[in-house]
């Protein structure tokens, strides 16, 4: 009897120590702020998954990790992908991690180009917040191959286009991924034009009765984009518009002109004014060859519904408010010109 006891109480301890080593190795590692990052490969085993967590210091002994799997049924869910996670998680905050696929999110890069800008200024903006190159930028942006969106076969292919893709990269607020490329920037704000278009109801019906190409659409929201700034305006700018190429007169926008410069200027001179350039609507009449900048989706809509009037000329109001007086007549338009200089005082 003395002997069986001594075995049964050997044979406690062993299973004591068994249970105290699985106890112990199950236990989450010391706990750590910095955060560790493994990858888990396509095909990979369990163990294979046990053994890098292991050497990666997020759990103490692969074996222990490989049972517990087994135990609970897991391990055939996970997902492929680079992940992280802070020394000190639990076997079951690994798992889950696993299941759901909760990878490492991608370091990303954020940018705001602004409505109205234009190719030269989105390619300054985007290259100082992000580091790529601006010069690619432009010169991918004057390709016209190479972009799987459907608007941009509806460019034309005309030598006089300053930038290509002019007009058609969508004004926003952007966030890619670190290691993204100029092509990769580009096609996004494509996208994001040709989806921010088909969100406005029945546009190609709107479009289609105005008579217009969508090229055209983007070129006179451009001018009201660049001509306005108080949004209760734009669809009467964009009467005024349409109202002067109705009548075959020089639409005679600033802006147009503005374009040409490689720094705007705070007031054009009469010699800029005669510079022989396709885009300058005071030699030329019709639109210019393309948009001038990127409009808002709020221009483009005035351009799609212009607010009808007998207006055809309008001057800014130098009042402070960036507002305009709209006149029938040349000779309406001088007195506005006047009453306009009379506010400044």
């Amino acid at each position: 009897m003395k002997k069986l006891a001594i075995a049964i109480l050997v044979l406690i301890i062993i299973a004591g120590g068994a249970m105290f080593y699985a106890w112990n190795g199950m236990k989450p590692v010391a706990s750590s702020e910095t955060p560790v990052e493994f990858t888990i490969e396509s095909g990979m085993r369990t163990v294979q998954i046990a053994d890098l967590l292991e050497e990666k210091g997020l759990i103490k002994n692969a074996l222990l990790f490989k049972g517990y799997l087994k135990m609970k049924n897991e391990g055939s869910r996970f997902m492929a992908g680079t992940y992280e996670a802070k020394p000190g998680v639990t076997y079951d905050e690994l798992i889950s991690m696993l299941n759901n696929g909760d990878v490492k999110p991608e370091e990303m890069i954020r940018f705001t180009i602004p409505e109205g800008y234009t190719i030269l200024q989105m390619a300054e903006t985007i290259s100082n917040e992000s580091g790529l190159d601006a010069e690619e930028f432009v010169k991918l942006a004057d390709q016209s191959t190479g972009w799987d969106v459907s608007i941009v076969n509806e460019i034309p292919k005309d030598e006089e286009l300053r930038h290509f893709l002019e007009g058609y990269l969508f004004p926003a607020t952007y966030e890619i991924p670190k290691d993204s490329t100029e092509q990769d920037v580009i096609q996004m704000m494509l996208a994001q034009m040709e989806k921010r278009l088909d969100e406005i109801p029945d546009w190609k019906n709107l479009l289609e009765q105005r008579g217009l190409t969508l090229h055209e659409l983007l070129t006179v929201a451009s001018l009201v984009e660049r001509e306005v700034v108080v949004d209760k305006e734009r669809a009467l700018v964009a009467g005024v518009i349409y109202n002067r190429l109705e009548e075959d007169m020089k639409l005679e926008i600033d802006a147009t002109v503005q374009y040409l410069l490689d720094k705007p200027k705070e007031r054009l001179l009469y010699k800029d004014l005669e510079v022989d350039n396709p885009y300058n609507t005071y030699r030329n009449k019709g639109l210019p060859p393309g948009p001038i900048s990127s409009p808002s989706i709020a221009s483009i809509k005035a351009a799609l519904n212009p607010e009808p009037s007998e207006y055809f000329f309008y001057v800014t109001k130098k009042d402070g408010t960036q507002e305009h007086l709209f006149a029938k007549t040349y000779k309406e338009h001088l007195q506005n010109i006047e009453k306009s200089k009379e506010m400044a005082k």
